[in-house]
């Protein structure tokens, strides 16, 4: 652990007390100047902290300090079985959906044809890409998704199973599931789901789900998976377009991110995710299906995501193991969808 994060760590465990530079220096085996160094290093990134290396050091708030450490920390703690996973922390990104394609793009092979993992797929399966702003954010269809810094989290999940990807659409509504467990555990909160991918607080969309998959020219087999997730964790109104406010919502609503660590959502979304791509899919989409607000209701489904031609009304009746939607049409007829994407009215979203 670095010196800035050993000294954070001391500082919170004594929260409000005084701490001398002489303790922490000794504590961190470092110079007294190195923790001068450390905690104006921690100021710089929004701890308040008082004090000097003479008088001590008193740690005021809460921090949201994210970094490789701190979430490598919650996963050992919690998800040993995860512990071993590559985990990469970034201030700033055009977007980790973006950043992981270069980074797959230039490893070459993550699996050799025995199926066994290169010394790339060692690093890239299950692994981690995290971002605390993005300035190129995307989302499904060439859509942008807005991604401003210290309110949400960005990260990018990369999936390498042995023999390849066949349902990609169930690793997204694995993803979402997995959002949904994330945000219940950690905010005590009661997430939503509409198919396949979007996850909602308070009738709200907190979050949008984008995956990737990298095909293999020889074999044709979707080799590996990025799952982009945004979450937005409190509202930030100056950050999106007048005509989102009604759609984009946040968690915690205007109240302090601080109780909750972004490290430790950023950690709890990646383990949940990986146990559910691996578990099993009938007892995932079980829990999908509970969640889902769409089931039984009267909505509008556009075939082609981001395109209204053809879109019809029909009535969504269940959610297959592979994540695609029946649907029953007005005719009585029943559809199966693959992909695509549904709506509500406005009116049903302000019950949910």
């Amino acid at each position: 652990m670095s010196t800035k994060n050993t000294v954070l760590a001391v500082l919170e465990e004594h929260a409000g007390s005084a701490v001398s530079g002489e303790v922490l220096a000794q504590h961190c085996g470092v110079s007294r100047t190195a923790i001068w160094k450390a905690v104006h290093a921690l100021r710089q990134a929004g701890c308040s902290i008082t004090g000097s290396t003479n008088g001590g050091y008193i740690l005021h708030n809460a921090t949201d300090i994210i970094n490789t450490e701190r979430i490598f920390a919650y996963i050992s703690k919690h998800y040993p079985q995860f512990s071993d996973i590559t985990i990469e922390c970034y201030p700033e990104l055009d977007s980790t959906v973006t950043y992981a394609q270069r980074a797959l793009a230039n490893c070459g092979a993550l699996r050799g044809a025995d199926g066994m993992l290169t010394a790339a797929g060692k690093r890239y399966h299950r692994a981690l890409i995290v971002a605390e702003k993005q300035t190129a954010g995307r989302g499904r269809m060439g859509r942008t998704f807005i991604s401003p810094q210290k309110t949400g989290i960005y990260l990018s999940v990369l999936y390498a199973p042995c023999g390849g990807i066949s349902k990609p659409a169930r690793l997204t509504a694995c993803a979402a599931l997995a959002v949904c467990r994330a945000i219940k555990k950690l905010y005590a909160v009661d997430p939503r789901i509409k198919w396949v991918n979007d996850v909602f607080v308070h009738g709200k969309k907190v979050c949008g789900i984008l995956t990737e998959g990298v095909v293999s020219l020889e074999s044709g087999i979707i080799e590996s998976a990025i799952v982009g997730i945004g979450i937005n964790i409190a509202d930030n109104p100056a950050s999106f377009p007048a005509e989102l406010t009604h759609v984009a919502g946040s968690i915690t609503g205007n109240t302090a991110i601080n109780s909750v660590g972004r490290a430790a959502l950023a950690a709890e979304v990646v383990c949940q995710c990986l146990a559910l791509f691996e578990g099993d899919t009938h007892t995932a989409m079980q829990e999908y299906k509970q969640l889902s607000f769409i089931l039984g209701q009267r909505i509008e489904v556009c075939p082609v995501a981001g395109s209204t031609e053809a879109a019809y009304e029909a009535t969504a009746l269940d959610i297959t193991d592979d994540a695609s939607l029946v649907v029953q049409l007005l005719d009585g007829t029943q559809q199966t969808l693959l992909s695509g994407e549904v709506s509500l009215r406005s009116a049903q979203f302000a019950e949910m």
